[in-house]
């Protein structure tokens, strides 16, 4: 299992996260490298999340290469950096992609990073 199929799993395990309780939203997942193609839907109702394995439609698509994916599961590299140098490409809502950086580790070995304005 890769670091980006685990992180999926442990949202999907978690169910609900407080710090979303004000976000509703569906997110689409792009990862792939040479026409290798995974795609997780992400579904957040007021902090409820829901994970499947989709390409269906969604208001907010990010796409990102396996390696860097792999990378932020693991909490080695910042989605809002990574944004910056497009390496990470988002069509949709910005401000919903960038908040998804609450999700992720923020460094080697946490789950996720603390949340210091609680989730406004």
């Amino acid at each position: 299992m890769s670091e980006t199929s685990a992180f999926f799993e442990r949202l999907t395990v978690a169910g609900q996260d407080p710090l979303f309780s004000k976000v509703c939203g569906r997110v689409r997942f792009d990862i792939g490298d040479d026409g290798d193609l995974e795609q997780w839907l992400l579904d957040i109702d007021h902090g409820r999340m829901r994970v499947t394995r989709s390409g269906a439609p969604a208001t907010t698509v990010i796409r990102v290469s396996a390696q860097l994916a792999d990378a932020m599961a693991r909490g080695e590299v910042n989605g809002l950096a990574a944004i910056t140098r497009g390496e990470i490409m988002v069509d949709g809502d910005l401000a919903l992609a960038l908040r998804l950086g609450r999700l992720f580790p923020r460094e080697p070995g946490r789950l996720r990073r603390e949340d210091p304005d609680g989730g406004t």
